[in-house]
Formats: C-alpha cells, sequence, structure tokens
C-alpha cells in the first residue's frame, strides 16, 4: 500500500488538508471521520483492479469532488428537501452478511419535477446515508429497486446517469447488490440505454427478479425479520431521512 500512500500523500495539497489527511491523525467532521484509510484504498484499488496510478488518480479526483459537493462533511435535509419530499427512498434493517438495505421506489420518482444540482446532492445524500449506516467491519450496502407501477413520467436517463456517476467514481466497491423488482416492459428499454454505461463489476451485481420468484429470492438473501412487509417481511419502511446514521466514534470502513 505504500506506492498509493505516497502517491496520494504528493497530491493532498490539490484538494486541501483540512479536508482530508493521509496516514495522518484521525480527523472527525459531521460526525464521520474524513481520511482516507487503508480500507478505503482498498476499495479504490479493487475497483481499478489493484492498478497504483489509477487508483491514486481516483481517489484524488473523489477528494476533489467531495470537497465541493460536500464541503461541510454532510449534506443536510434542507438541502434536498424537494426530493425527499417524494418519499422515494427507504431504509431499514440488514441482509444475511450485515449489509444496510435501502428500498427505492421507483414510481415515487418524477423527472418533470426534478431538479438535476439537488438530484445530485439527494444521490450523495442517499449513499451517505447507506454508508454511515454499515455496521462495524461491513463496507457495502444493498439495495431492492422496486419499479412497480414505474411509466414514462418516472423515466428520467440523466438523473439516472448523473446518480450512476456518482456511485461509480465516487464510492466503488459500496454497492452488494441491486434486485431489480416489478420490472414493466418499458423500463427494459430504458434499462438499455443506461447498460453500457455501467462498468462489469458493477452490472454483475444487478439481479432482475421475476415476481413470481420475489419472495423466495429476497429471503435467499434477508431474514424475513429484516425484510420489509410489503415484500413478506417484519419490518416497515423507514423513510431514509428517518433513518439512523452514524455517530461521532463509528469506525472509518463504517464512514467511509
Amino acid at each position: 500500500m505504500t506506492g498509493l500512500e505516497d502517491t496520494l500523500s504528493s497530491g493532498e495539497e490539490e484538494v486541501g488538508e483540512e479536508d482530508i489527511r493521509v496516514g495522518g491523525k484521525r480527523s472527525k467532521r459531521g460526525g464521520c471521520a474524513r481520511e482516507v484509510d487503508n480500507f478505503t484504498m482498498r476499495r479504490f484499488l479493487r475497483a481499478r483492479d489493484l492498478d497504483i496510478n489509477k487508483a491514486s488518480s481516483m481517489i484524488l479526483k473523489y477528494l476533489k469532488w467531495r470537497r465541493e459537493a460536500i464541503p461541510r462533511g454532510f449534506i443536510s435535509e434542507e438541502d434536498v428537501q424537494n426530493e425527499l419530499r417524494q418519499e422515494k427512498m427507504y431504509m431499514q434493517g440488514l441482509d444475511k452478511k450485515g449489509r444496510p438495505i435501502g428500498v427505492l421506489l421507483g414510481a415515487k420518482h418524477y423527472s418533470s419535477k426534478r431538479n438535476l444540482e439537488e438530484f445530485k446532492r439527494y444521490a450523495a445524500y442517499v449513499l451517505e446515508k447507506l454508508c454511515t449506516s454499515m455496521p462495524r467491519g461491513q463496507e457495502m450496502f444493498v439495495i431492492i429497486a422496486d419499479l412497480q407501477g414505474w411509466g414514462y413520467s418516472n423515466c428520467d436517463i440523466r438523473g439516472c446517469l448523473a446518480g450512476l456517476e456518482i456511485m461509480q467514481n465516487y464510492y466503488p466497491e459500496r454497492l452488494g447488490k441491486v434486485f431489480v423488482i416489478h420490472v414493466p416492459y418499458l423500463f427494459m428499454k430504458a434499462w438499455k440505454i443506461i447498460y453500457p454505461f455501467i462498468d462489469n463489476k458493477t452490472r454483475k451485481k444487478f439481479v432482475f427478479v421475476e415476481d413470481k420468484n420475489l419472495k423466495s429470492t429476497l429471503l435467499g438473501d434477508i431474514e424475513e425479520n429484516q425484510l420489509p412487509e410489503i415484500y413478506g417481511g417484519k419490518l416497515q419502511l423507514v423513510p431514509i431521512d428517518a433513518s439512523a446514521s452514524c455517530i461521532t466514534e463509528t469506525p472509518i470502513t463504517s464512514c467511509k
């Protein structure tokens, strides 16, 4: 890991010392540790197939983005009020591997009501909430993407690509799996446009589930007492802005 640390250290002045330190003392901002530790480096290395130069470049771009997109170290609910008002993202429970479970209700997103810059903040807000809810030692989350009732008014290619870019470039190796359920035929047309922009590793994490196999498939990864009631489990859906967030002492593996 020394080569990556040296490369990152040489680029620290480009991203601002107050925002991040590499191999230094832990700093705490916005309730989460904000340093690049070995776990973070490993995620970026895995995302770039262990190529140190590519991983270093990716991390430095991430740090620059984070300084600009999340300057206070967190995104407040006030910054994404319009998106939260639609109540389309929920978070509750853990799968059998201990990964937080997010539920996306695609039919509650309307492209006509979307401001792209706010949506980008919202995408980062959601990813931050998922990451900061990870138990100690866990680095990934799981998504149930429910497309029941999804139609033309919900189709938002630009928004999807913007969110995908943020997740792949700035939160690599965080996504564990996506269960895509209740998929309408129309969505597959949009999927053909989006699919080429998804990297090969991420593509393998999307699982399209037939309605007849829905409960059995979800129960294969999620215990019944951790599965939302609407899918045959025991938990109620919890809006993501009402879900738990990380605390000051949460380890770096959960907050970054």
